[in-house]
């Protein structure tokens, strides 16, 4: 899958269908806060297990997070100062392509529609990094992909325990370990303000569920691909278990 000027947001998923379900849009209020809203209400029952709105809503924020922190990924593994900042970049563009390839399979699977570009919230965040250099550069998306993925962690958890859809498990597990990944990468930089990410985590009222929904792809518009680098080492796609 936050709040403020620093801050992001961030998702889970895998199968195989028996039955035809139809365009499941992604609702137009949808936000981080969404996933627990209604975890229960089944959309849809494939094979690998009925498929809820919270399942449906996890994916395309899967797709959404990946959206935003891929090119500020390539971005740090560019421009960052340090060699920690260059390879957490490389982590993020290795992490989030591993990820987006098994989103847009289960999306596939499960006839969900992704979005293209991220939330307008998520476009802040790179917009911002995009024009800061150095130092600042350095600390700034430490301490926002620290933030958000922090953040991402509970929405996490809660998909991956309420989901009664193989399809879902198998995604959240990898979205599991990739996340961990980044917040031990950007740790590891020390230059994560701690009091400033969990500030941002836990701030209330969040901002308006506008801000947090990525706009749906236009009708006939070709599927954004995060392609992985050369030297990629991320896991398979997963596959319901």
């Amino acid at each position: 899958m936050l709040v403020s000027r620093n801050v992001a947001g961030s998702l889970f998923v895998g199968g195989a269908l028996s039955v035809t379900l139809g365009s499941l849009l992604y609702p137009a209020m949808l936000g981080v806060q969404k996933v627990n809203a209604a975890p229960a209400r089944v959309i849809a029952t494939p094979a690998t297990g009925p498929l809820t709105q919270a399942d449906r809503d996890f994916v395309v924020q899967v797709r959404s997070a990946g959206l935003w922190e891929y090119p500020v990924g390539q971005r740090a593994a560019k421009k960052g100062t340090t060699k920690s900042v260059r390879s957490a970049g490389e982590q993020l563009v290795d992490g989030d392509a591993s990820l987006d390839a098994a989103c847009r399979k289960v999306a596939e699977q499960l006839d969900i529609a992704l979005p293209n570009r991220p939330s307008t919230q998520q476009q802040g965040f790179e917009t911002r990094l995009s024009a800061e250099s150095g130092k600042e550069f350095n600390v700034d998306l430490a301490t926002t992909v620290r933030a958000s993925s922090g953040q991402f962690l509970n929405t996490v958890a809660s998909v991956r325990t309420t989901t009664r859809n193989s399809l879902v498990r198998a995604l959240a597990d990898q979205v599991n370990d990739i996340v961990l990944d980044h917040i031990k990468a950007v740790e590891k930089t020390g230059l994560v303000d701690f009091d400033q990410a969990l500030a941002q985590e836990t701030a209330s009222p969040g901002p308006p569920a506008a801000d947090l929904t990525p706009p749906p792809a236009s009708a006939g518009e070709p599927q954004v691909v995060l392609t992985p680098p050369a030297n990629s080492t991320t896991s398979p796609t997963p596959t319901a278990g």
